[in-house]
């Protein structure tokens, strides 16, 4: 059980981010995602955002947990974690931070390892997987056959893995896509790896 950060992209549709969204402790909406997560049944704990996208009833509906930030300068998500932060929420999961628009989706992506290195244990669940940052190197759960891929945002940074299906040995990944379709072995897989950060996508099963 977490926080969840509703963001307002796609809705979830598969069970796995649908049961996080259930179980959660808090439900913290970006902006108009707020109408989505009312369409579903459940009602926020905070709506965040500049409110540019928040129907004028629901404004009204909830306007003791609205918090207005007008700040142009980050995105809805960035504001809803520093909220979250602000607040020692620190176990957050990001649900429809995809779809939509391609170029929000790797940006919300993108700034996963700056909530982390802000001390938050975050990741983001979609409809076919999630995404996890890691900072240092790290043993995660799996099961064979689970298909993984690994982002590094900095080509100075060297992997090593063990347990994945096509190894990594002490080596960078001069490009982006270059840690893409790889799949575990097993129950677990890990990753050594200096300086960071990395990101890694496992899929759902």
């Amino acid at each position: 059980m977490s926080t969840v950060i509703l963001a307002n992209g796609r809705f979830p549709s598969h069970p796995i981010p649908l049961g996080v969204l259930r179980d959660a402790l808090r439900i913290i909406c970006c902006d108009g995602s707020v109408e989505q997560l009312e369409n579903f049944g459940l009602k926020p704990t905070a709506i965040v955002g500049d409110l540019d996208s928040v129907p004028e009833n629901l404004k009204q509906k909830y306007a003791d947990r609205i918090f207005f930030n007008p700040d142009q300068n980050t995105n809805d998500l960035t504001k809803a974690i520093y909220w979250c932060n602000e607040r020692d929420f620190k176990n957050i999961t990001i649900l429809a931070g995809t779809g939509k628009r391609d170029d929000h989706t790797i940006g919300n992506i993108g700034l996963l390892t700056r909530y982390r290195r802000m001390g938050l244990y975050v990741k983001m669940v979609t409809d076919f997987g999630t995404f996890i940052p890691l900072l240092t190197s790290a043993r995660l759960e799996s099961y064979e056959g689970q298909q993984v891929s690994i982002f590094s945002f900095n080509n100075a940074t060297r992997i090593t893995t063990h347990n994945l299906k096509y190894p990594i040995a002490d080596s960078p990944l001069p490009e982006p896509w270059m840690g893409t379709l790889n799949e575990s072995l097993g129950e677990y897989f890990e990753l050594e790896f200096e300086p960071g950060p990395l990101v890694v996508f496992q899929n759902h099963i």
